[in-house]
């Protein structure tokens, strides 16, 4: 397997085509701006710096499959495939086209350019996968594509739930400190929930330098029920996460990935063996009520979140801890690759 891409090495490729980390992957001059702006998305789509940085790597390779990593990859992906005649394959972890529409400026001008890319070539791909249900039907209905799932889940990871609380119920929480993500009413619930719980929290910084963690730390400092804790790597955080009871993930709908997200930290929670708490984001609240998982508060609020959690006692977490390690084989990557090895199989044989 070769890889083109920001970074270092992943793991399982033979061969890493580096980008440089300072070439972007979207146009960012005055005149790519303005063509963005006009609409002329033909002449823009391998415009952008990283785009032809990477067209420069791969040069005359010939490829059997070319993997798309997100509709922004698309025409790489599809240019690269000329010269062998492969197969694409698109795999889009969101709903491209409001990637990032909480943001003006992309929302203006980028917004219009992914949804130009999904028309232009998700139709022509020999495969498409997505994270969900609810966003594998927007790809339909709006694209006529049908895209199969692979969901973001860790591998499986052998553990036992751990013993139920005696006392207090350990809540937590891991992911990135970002605006947006709900965490500070994860931080402000604790203040309306009393005695009998405990919150750590296992943040990485963002890319704003920090500045929100800070914040966060902050607005915590005057509780000492809340933790906060250096974030651990990904492979481990399964094993980490199983020392607490209720993993807690409380994100508003403010743009359509949102209100449809099913992220890898939900699934994070399940390999730990842990009961869930969530607002109800309608792909998470469908797993966690089919298999009895957890809670779903009734709105976004904190008054909601902070209620969902009063009527939690020791026996119902031990409930919902063991009924996650009952789906933890269904909700990892084990499950997931047998999608991935039949879209291959497939690809292979044409």
């Amino acid at each position: 397997m070769i890889t083109v891409g920001y970074g270092a090495t992943p793991k399982g490729a033979r061969e890493h085509l580096r980008l440089p980390d300072n070439v972007p992957s979207l146009p960012k001059t005055a005149r790519g701006i303005l063509a963005l702006a006009a609409r002329r998305h033909e002449s823009s789509e391998l415009a952008a710096p990283g785009v032809r940085a990477a067209l420069e790597l791969v040069g005359d390779r010939r490829f059997d499959i070319v993997v798309a990593n997100d509709a922004r990859a698309l025409p790489v992906a599809f240019t690269a495939a000329q010269n062998s005649d492969s197969a694409v394959w698109a795999d889009l972890h969101e709903w491209a086209p409001e990637e990032r529409s909480h943001i003006r400026s992309w929302r203006l001008l980028v917004a219009p350019m992914m949804d130009y890319l999904c028309r232009k070539y998700l139709p022509r791909c020999a495969a498409i996968t997505t994270v969900s249900n609810g966003i594998a039907e927007l790809y339909a209905s709006r694209y006529g594509v049908k895209p199969q799932i692979m969901r973001n889940s860790p591998a499986f990871v052998d553990l036992t739930p751990s013993p139920a609380p005696a006392t207090t119920i350990r809540l937590v929480h891991s992911g990135l400190a970002a605006p947006g993500r709900q965490i500070e009413t994860i931080i402000d619930a604790m203040d309306l929930l009393g005695t009998g719980f405990t919150l750590d929290l296992f943040l990485m910084p963002g890319n704003d330098g920090g500045r929100f963690l800070d914040q966060l730390q902050n607005r915590a400092a005057v509780n000492p029920t809340i933790t906060f804790h250096d974030p651990v790597p990904a492979h481990t955080l399964p094993q980490t996460l199983n020392d607490y009871d209720v993993g807690v993930y409380w994100i508003p709908p403010y743009s359509t990935n949102a209100r449809l997200a099913l992220p890898n930290k939900f699934f994070d929670f399940i390999q730990a063996r842990l009961a869930l708490a969530i607002a109800p984001s309608p792909e998470m609240t469908k797993i966690v009520e089919q298999h009895g998982l957890g809670v779903v508060s009734d709105g976004f609020d904190l008054d909601s979140c902070a209620k969902s959690l009063t009527g939690l006692t020791q026996e119902r977490v031990a409930e919902y801890k063991a009924a996650s390690d009952l789906v933890a084989h269904r909700f990892s990557f084990d499950a997931d690759a047998q999608v991935a090895s039949s879209i291959l199989e497939s690809l292979l044989a044409r």
